[in-house]
């Protein structure tokens, strides 16, 4: 008996304590919901709203299941309480209401609880929902409905083209135009959000994070505005402050499948994949969006990032289907063959295109510009005028080449705004310069240097010669098109700044340009070697039609003037 005791004391030692807190009972309902145990759901959705009664979400939850199951004045019931007593502010629970008088054919009273909401809705969640549900009650009424004004319609026109600037990668223009409507309409909350996005996808981030900040200062149950802290958090780094959105994040649980979308996208960003498979899996029940070819694509992504590598290809196969010339499932379906031949699994991005490596691959097949698919892709756009701000100074120098390639105003503004960064490289700045003359801009445009701003004008070659004579500019020409790399653009860059380096040191005593073949040369073999490329006057002479020795000739009169080879020799010795 007393062995029997001790065996019964380490069997209560060893039991785990069960906790019992509304996380616990939001899981469970949860997970009766993906079991369509809408009976169960409440039950667990109530025992949340018991431990945190405070909380709205939960009560939101409750009052949706309610709503499922067909209990509508229950629904309302506790939409109501969450107005009066919880959070006034939760202006979407008249829409929810709304719905559920609709469904009861309650029309006088759906169409009261529709028009407070549009009349008090400041970031206009449900607005195109609303308005069609307006039609359905004019409709039943057999009038027009009473209604003064839409509050979320305040600069909503302005607010569309944004969205399509945005959508399109343009992003400063976005900005600018978003700037505009905060302005005027401080409460306008989706263009806040969009806005925050607009310096975001900039890499304008401390601007980006005050402006979502502002989002929930006004409306701290934002889902759009808490999504995108939470994507701002991950980039500051703030792991402490992310952990604790992330929680909230969890027990989320939109009704509408735009917030849905947002939610599921977002948290397959933050890393959470389980949480963003469930909810792209609910979002493929629905019938109206299950056509949609991004969606499967991000299903799949989430399915592969759970290891559910099975549910992926059949994922990946039906994108193949409804988006074949995409290549984006080919290539997915082709990857993960690689993975499973190697036993490797890395993460894939939810983005809806080919990596962005694979893309820019080979830029050498782009010499007439990017083509289409990649110049007007938002992401790749995005992630172009992040690196400009955040990359280090090689991928700095590969965007600024690359912007040639995009040439649109945009871009203009960007290399612009570069110029006038404080803290950013001389260097880059003149390849940024460069770039912008090739895009055929003129000045003056101010650019920060030596502790100031100065004006100059990109169109203008050598701006300390009093003249540019046209067989100086002879000399560069030929020596670019020679190179034969049109693509290299740091390489063309640094021909025409030693060129320029040359002349402005011997004026006004510079010699006779006779033979242009021999100065050209000159250029090549001095830049390759800046470059620390292996190349002989030979090869330099045969490039040119002309003989090792003039090539050295030439080479050396240039070296003497701007001691290239001295440069070179303090970090690589030179070798010819």
């Amino acid at each position: 008996m007393k062995k029997n005791k001790v065996q019964m004391e380490d069997i209560q030692t060893n039991v785990l304590p069960l906790s019992m807190d509304a996380n616990f009972f939001f899981e469970r309902a949860v997970s009766s919901l993906d079991r369509n145990r809408y009976d169960k759901a409440l039950k667990y959705f109530r025992k949340a709203v018991e431990y945190e009664p405070g909380n709205p979400v939960n009560h939101c939850n409750m009052a949706g299941i309610l709503s499922e199951m067909g209990d509508y004045e229950a629904s309302n019931a506790v939409l109501s309480a969450i107005l009066r007593d919880i959070d006034p502010s939760m202006t979407e629970c008249y829409f929810y209401m709304a719905n559920n008088y609709a469904n009861m054919e309650q029309f006088e009273a759906a169409e009261e609880a529709l028009i407070t909401y549009l009349e008090e809705d400041e970031s206009g969640q449900f607005l195109a929902e609303a308005e069609e549900m307006m039609d359905l009650l004019q409709y039943e009424l057999h009038r027009p409905t009473k209604l003064k004004s839409i509050k979320a319609r305040e600069g909503m026109v302005e607010h569309d083209l944004a969205r399509e600037l945005l959508e399109e990668g343009k992003f400063i223009q976005a900005v600018k135009l978003l700037e505009g409507i905060v302005a005027e309409y401080p409460d306008f909350l989706a263009a806040r959000n969009n806005l925050a996005l607009g310096y975001y996808y900039l890499g304008l981030f401390p601007e980006a994070l005050d402006t979502i900040h502002e989002v929930l200062e006004q409306d701290a149950g934002n889902l759009h505005g808490l999504c995108n802290l939470a994507v701002f958090l991950q980039r500051e780094g703030n792991v402490e402050a992310l952990d604790k959105l992330r929680e909230l994040l969890r027990i989320v649980v939109p009704f509408h499948q735009e917030h849905l979308f947002k939610l599921a996208t977002t948290m397959g960003i933050l890393g959470e994949h389980e949480a963003a498979y469930m909810h792209f899996r609910r979002l493929l029940k629905d019938p109206e969006v299950n056509g949609d070819p991004t969606l499967y694509h991000y299903a799949a992504v989430a399915a592969y990032n759970t290891g559910r590598c099975s549910v992926a290809k059949a994922l990946w196969r039906q994108l193949k289907k409804l988006d074949p010339d995409s290549g984006i499932s080919s290539f997915y379906l082709n990857r993960m063959d690689d993975y499973e031949l190697h036993g490797q699994y890395p993460p894939i991005s939810y983005h809806y295109n080919l990596p962005f490596e694979e893309q820019l691959k080979y830029p050498e097949k782009w010499e007439n510009g990017l083509p289409p698919d990649i110049r007007e892709n938002p992401l790749i756009r995005s992630s172009f005028f992040w690196a400009l701000r955040h990359g280090d100074h090689h991928t700095k120098l590969q965007v600024i080449q690359t912007l040639r390639l995009i040439a649109d105003p945009e871009v203009e503004e960007a290399l612009l705004a570069f110029l006038l960064i404080p803290e950013e490289d001389v260097y880059l700045k003149d390849m940024a310069v460069f770039v912008l003359r090739s895009l055929g801009v003129k000045g003056p445009v101010p650019i920060w240097k030596d502790g100031g701003t100065t004006m100059i004008d990109p169109s203008k070659i050598g701006a300390n010669l009093p003249v540019w004579r046209s067989e100086w500019q002879a000399v560069i020409d030929l020596a670019v098109k020679r190179i034969g790399k049109v693509s290299d653009l740091q390489l063309q860059h640094d021909i025409e700044t030693l060129w320029v380096d040359f002349l402005t040191r011997l004026y006004p005593d510079i010699p006779a340009m006779a033979h242009i073949e021999g100065w050209a040369a000159a250029l090549d073999y001095l830049t390759a070697k800046m470059h620390r490329k292996s190349i002989t006057y030979e090869e330099i002479a045969k490039r040119y039609g002309i003989s090792a020795s003039t090539a050295s000739k030439y080479a050396r009169r240039v070296d003497q003037v701007c001691n290239v080879k001295e440069k070179v020799n303090r970090t690589i010795p030179f070798v010819q």
